[in-house]
């Protein structure tokens, strides 16, 4: 078993360099500053507006967004918080403080970088997810990059070469997709849940581990109980996982910034020297890493974009697959929740976490280095616990519970909704059940490669889906300035709302009340 784990950590080693070297990073960053460019900034010169009509339209009474009827479809705001269930998770916790503590205080101005041209690309991803979804045979709507890069991609310029590439790309973000649903939606989010459970409740108490093996029993009891919670919730599908996310999320994220504000008022004398910290080493490699310009590129900026990316997931094109079963008939509209999703998951959650983990005196901001022995699996939890005792780390731990099991509940649907491209719904049934399976595998894992594997799976779904997204840039454009002449200019102009005739008819019949 243990060749087994070496071998694929090797080979993974050297996939993941491949995918997250500079191309792959010009590749993602690149195509955010693209479409923030295309667009002319469209997330900060119609603020106020994607504002207005995203978050703010829940605390209006019989808001669309809000409530749905439609028992084949979820509400706009069920589908953020099903993405939010799936971005907001161990990415925000422990791969903040991991970040900082592999490439310093600077990465968190990077993972800032990132999401700020990652809002625009998760715009993008979004609107395309609805312009180009199609019911299934349940009558669900269905999207995700496949389909854009099938019927987009493999349709739009009309050339005969480009169909038969565009339909590989499909197959194989697909097969990317599957694989990342294991990784960044299983076995990660659940390795973390583990340790930190572990490390809250039971560091004077141990069942030992399973004879023959180095498998700790508490892990496997842990494991198993978050196996059977989670298998009644997602054979339940969409619309349980939705429901479930829209009462958690919103409930965790307000208890989170709570801890946050507390911690934050004890430590406001770090305020200054904390951002100070994280600006100049976005620009200047740590003490602690050593080098020039190549370790600042390799550790700071690598690191930051990468946890970013694992963060938001703006680029890997996965939210799409829940954003696009929304009652929504605007795609501009859903690209506008994707927007806020971004803003929400990273410089809000994310920053509270840097804030935490850099105000509470873990990392010496005047050389960037972490205190001897830190770990950046557990960093967060350890500075909840020195302001507010063991309380704290129980805290954290279960915020951590609940942050990453909705992600697993989340990533559930994403896989579900990439087999079901690939096999049919019958398939959906069986990918239901390894899933599920899985999480033993991720509460007894090995930490590390849970989470270097899911950085490569994230890499591999990102470059179809970036592929496509560019390519469609074109049409991104073109269905948001009929958006905006529309909305913002309140020019009379045809709207632009499905690639399909008759989809385009079903959504103008009741786009008043969208």
């Amino acid at each position: 078993m243990n060749q087994f784990i070496e071998t694929v950590a090797s080979v993974n080693d050297k996939v993941n360099t491949a995918v997250w070297g500079l191309p792959g990073l010009i590749l993602l960053i690149g195509t955010g500053i693209l479409l923030t460019c295309g667009t002319k900034f469209f997330h900060v010169a119609h603020w106020g507006h994607w504002w207005k009509n995203t978050i703010a339209t829940v605390f209006k009474k019989n808001s669309n967004a809000t409530a749905n009827t439609d028992k084949k479809s979820i509400s706009q705001f069920q589908a953020l918080c099903a993405a939010l269930a799936a971005t907001i998770g161990t990415g925000n916790i422990a791969g903040v403080s991991a970040a900082i503590v592999t490439g310093g205080p600077g990465a968190v101005f990077w993972m800032w970088v990132a999401a700020f041209f990652g809002m625009m690309t998760n715009f993008s991803e979004n609107l395309l997810g609805i312009y180009f979804r199609r019911k299934n045979a349940a009558g669900e709507w269905s999207g995700g990059p496949m389909y854009y890069l099938k019927d987009g991609l493999g349709k739009v310029y009309g050339k005969k070469w480009l169909s038969p590439v565009a339909g590989v790309l499909a197959v194989l973000f697909s097969c990317f997709a599957i694989l990342a649903s294991f990784g960044i939606g299983n076995m990660a989010q659940i390795n973390k849940i583990v340790l930190n459970m572990d490390a809250a409740f039971f560091t004077n108490f141990s069942l030992g581990t399973i004879p023959g093996t180095s498998i700790s029993i508490i892990h496997l009891i842990i494991g198993a109980f978050l196996l059977v919670i989670a298998a009644l919730i997602i054979i339940g599908g969409l619309r349980r996982i939705a429901k479930f996310a829209e009462i958690v999320v919103p409930f965790m994220a307000v208890i989170y910034v709570i801890g946050f504000l507390v911690i934050l008022v004890f430590n406001i004398q770090n305020i200054g020297p904390m951002f100070a910290a994280i600006f100049k080493f976005a620009f200047k490699p740590a003490a602690f890493l050593g080098g020039g310009i190549g370790v600042l590129i390799q550790k700071t900026m690598t690191q930051g974009f990468k946890r970013g990316v694992f963060s938001n997931e703006a680029g890997l094109g996965s939210s799409v697959m829940v954003h696009s079963s929304s009652n929504v008939k605007e795609p501009v509209k859903q690209g506008m929740w994707g927007l806020f999703e971004v803003f929400f998951d990273t410089f809000i959650v994310c920053t509270m976490t840097a804030i935490v983990v850099l105000s509470t005196g873990y990392i010496n901001l005047a050389t960037g280095e972490p205190m001897a022995g830190i770990n950046g699996d557990t960093l967060v939890s350890q500075a909840f616990g020195q302001q507010f005792g063991v309380i704290g780390t129980w805290f954290v731990a279960i915020a951590m519970l609940f942050f990453a099991f909705t992600t697993v509940l989340g990533w559930s649907q994403y896989g579900s909704k990439s087999v079901e491209y690939l096999f049919g719904a019958k398939g959906v049934k069986v990918y239901k059940f390894i899933f599920v399976a899985m999480i033993l595998s991720g509460a007894v894992m090995e930490g590390g490669l849970a989470w270097d594997l899911s950085d490569t799976f994230n890499g591999l779904m990102m470059i179809p889906n970036l592929i496509a997204v560019v390519a469609l840039l074109p049409l991104v454009l073109k269905v948001t300035r009929n958006y905006v002449d529309r909305k913002i200019r309140g020019l009379d102009v045809a709207p632009i709302l499905s690639y399909d005739a008759d989809i385009q008819a079903e959504m103008e019949k009741d786009l008043d009340n969208d």
